[in-house]
């Protein structure tokens, strides 16, 4: 098996423990919980395997579809189980536009970080349209060229910040970020 034959298996891997975690937070932690859309169900969209799995700064992003939210997920190729990271926002650079993060960790998969594009997921009919959703957002953030414009972090916390749900649906409102 080449090296990269072996790193596009073990990040398939990787994608199919996120999906089958929060497949069993769904089951358990949500079970009953009046936000979830019954007709939705757990879904791992659009992971691409990164290029290399060398240190720490090596993932891939994709969208994560479950009942209780849509969210773009930045998952390590490598499983890490730093704690540290829990709750900090990152900023990241995708399509021209730039997305804050917020740390996470589960055990069963590690440390990732997660940018909420959807919740609650009423508005959705069913798996087909949070999928179409999915796969649309994906393909205006990998088809839409990096400007250095763009992806600057604010210069101050008062600038005005895209609406998130705007950029994705080509609307050009924005927002006055929170003192």
């Amino acid at each position: 098996m080449t090296l990269h034959a072996d790193l596009v298996l073990r990040w398939e891997r990787r994608v199919a423990d996120l999906a089958a975690l929060f497949s069993a937070i769904a089951r358990t932690r949500m079970a009953g919980v009046p936000m979830l859309n019954a007709a939705l169900r757990v879904e791992a969209i659009g992971f691409e395997c990164p290029s290399t799995d060398d240190g720490a700064a090596a993932a891939g992003i994709g969208v994560l579809v479950t009942p209780w939210f849509m969210n773009l997920v930045r998952l390590p190729v490598r499983c890490e189980d730093a704690v540290d990271g829990v709750g900090r926002t990152e900023r990241h650079a995708l399509g021209g536009e730039v997305f804050d993060f917020i740390g996470a960790h589960e055990p069963a998969i590690g440390a990732f970080s997660a940018c909420s594009l959807f919740s609650p997921m009423f508005e959705f009919a069913d798996q087909a349209a949070a999928r179409a959703t999915a796969l649309a957002v994906l393909g205006t953030l990998r088809d839409a060229p990096a400007s250095p414009a763009n992806v600057a972090a604010p210069s101050s916390p008062r600038e005005p910040l895209p609406v998130r749900r705007s950029f994705l649906f080509g609307r050009s409102a924005v927002r006055v970020a929170a003192p």
